[in-house]
């Protein structure tokens, strides 16, 4: 058998095809033969456009069934799949096109129109639409064929997905996700979080991202079972499947709002087995609070994009708040000195570093980038701060590069800075995220003026909206007369985030 994701999942697929996958919030259901034949004539039809091994598939629609079927045809044809948040603008979506040189793009058919000359400007060949009732020029055009195809035989060191993070220049990374990434991954989590044959995963998160796709589709594909698809985090919907759920994944954002609902209840989630947080950090409090509602302890776990999962909490055994728990089976967390590489003392904070089958290959076409952030021996470079007690639970402290988490989606401040910075009136600005009740961070600029601008708070944010996803814009903007800065000139960020971190009463 081959090392292709796809063959490993396929291996552990009911007996019986007509087993329900997935289960939409309308009530309409897709089997697992309708995954196989739905997948396999998009994978044919991918062939036919000249798509080859190796190849790049970007993807930029709306969460639905079809577009979990086209990531596995992906995956079947041997194509690396690239999925872009839908929130990207138009902008950021030609910087991807251009840099990943993509064979096909697929966009939702109402973007068509204003995604062509983007797509044809980056050089992509095929441009086809998928909606999230299955329409769409890529369903339309693989509706008659031969749902039957030879998955294509691919090595466990293979290209499987393209997964963009943004940079601290600005210059968002394409981390370059193997078979190998993928296929470990998913079958540790599987095994560590004890997926039974009765499991049915309650699915809320985005498919765009490593949480959502990688962990929370790829373990119910290992287990074989199904999972009840909401479009978005809605409570109304969570609270009327969770009697019919076993697992729930969720950010952080999830469970304040349950815990917001009076109808959080011992009796409401009396039918689960599990509940995950990750993509932000979990507070000690919600944890806390979430166990005194309801009687279950939420499983915090810790990944990146470039690494999936890292580590987590135990299914039996302390989940402590405030911790993300153990470092995977076969994986290996250290923490080093941030310069050096050396590791620190036991018990010491440093930067925390990870080796092991679940860590990139490295960004596609940055070489030097990957030499810097992938040391020699193998240990790639998180960029988080923390520490491993002497139980050998992983504790976060903070991260080194001033990246803000907020609702489980990654900013980078030099990105939004650089926006901010281009407004008339503007001297510099410094992007922080402070604590959110909901967001777990929220991104906040503080801006230094020239003297007599015109630039206020709605200035800022409609420059950000202009230029950037709505989880990159701030939901806070002060002005000061100066920026604090150390004896090198730089911005000390950590003393703006103090100062505003009680804004939002978190």
């Amino acid at each position: 058998m081959s090392d292709n994701f796809f063959d490993i999942a396929a291996a552990c697929f009911p007996a019986d095809a007509d087993s329900s996958f997935i289960e939409l919030e309308s009530g309409r259901r897709y089997s697992y033969r309708d995954l196989m034949e739905i997948s396999g004539r998009y994978a044919r039809l991918l062939a036919e456009l000249g798509v080859a091994k190796g190849d790049r598939v970007a993807v930029q629609v709306e969460k639905s069934a079809e577009a979990v079927f086209l990531y596995l045809a992906c995956l079947r044809a041997g194509a690396a799949y690239l999925p872009l948040n839908t929130a990207y603008t138009k902008a950021e979506v030609g910087y991807f096109l251009g840099d990943a040189e993509p064979k096909v793009f697929v966009c939702p058919p109402g973007n068509e129109a204003a995604l062509a000359d983007t797509a044809k400007g980056a050089g992509v060949g095929n441009l086809l639409t998928l909606g999230t009732g299955g329409d769409g020029s890529l369903a339309d055009r693989a509706a008659g064929l031969d749902p039957e195809f030879d998955t294509v035989a691919c090595a466990a060191d293979d290209l499987a997905a393209i997964l963009y993070t943004s940079g601290t220049t600005g210059r968002s990374k394409g981390a370059m996700m193997s078979h190998r990434n993928l296929s470990s991954n998913a079958a540790t989590l599987h095994r560590i979080w004890g997926f039974r044959p009765d499991d049915v995963l309650l699915h809320a998160l985005p498919i765009f991202h490593t949480h959502g796709l990688f962990v929370a589709t790829n373990c119910v594909l290992m287990n074989g079972t199904g999972m009840l698809f909401l479009g978005k985090f809605d409570p109304d919907a969570v609270f009327r499947l969770l009697p019919r759920a076993t697992v729930m994944m969720g950010v952080p954002t999830f469970y304040t709002r349950l815990l917001a609902d009076p109808r959080l209840t011992p009796e409401a989630a009396a039918h689960m087995r599990l509940f995950i947080s990750g993509s932000a950090p979990l507070l000690a409090d919600t944890h806390r609070e979430f166990r005194e509602r309801t009687g279950h302890a939420i499983l915090e776990r810790y990944g990146m994009t470039e690494t999936g999962m890292l580590t987590s909490n135990p299914l039996d055994g302390d989940r402590i708040p405030g911790t993300v728990g153990f470092p995977l089976p076969e994986v290996s967390v250290r923490v080093a000195d941030e310069k050096t590489g050396e590791p620190v003392a036991e018990g010491g904070i440093g930067v925390l570093e990870v080796k092991g089958p679940n860590v990139f290959s490295g960004y596609w076409r940055m070489p030097e980038k990957t030499a810097q952030e992938i040391r020699p021996g193998g240990w790639f470079i998180t960029g988080d701060v923390g520490r491993i007690d002497e139980r050998g639970y992983v504790h976060i402290i903070g991260r080194a590069k001033d990246l803000v988490i907020s609702g489980g989606f990654n900013v980078y401040p030099k990105e939004v800075e650089t926006v901010i910075d281009g407004i008339d009136g503007v001297v510099e600005s410094a992007v922080i995220g402070i604590p959110h009740p909901d967001f777990g961070e929220a991104v906040m600029a503080v801006v230094l003026r020239r003297p007599g601008a015109a630039v206020d708070e709605a200035a800022v944010v409609g420059a950000c909206r202009e230029q950037l996803a709505n989880f990159k814009v701030p939901k806070a903007v002060a002005f000061v007369d100066e920026l604090p800065r150390n004896a090198m000139g730089k911005v000390q960020k950590n003393l703006l985030r103090e100062a505003n971190k009680g804004r939002f009463g978190a």
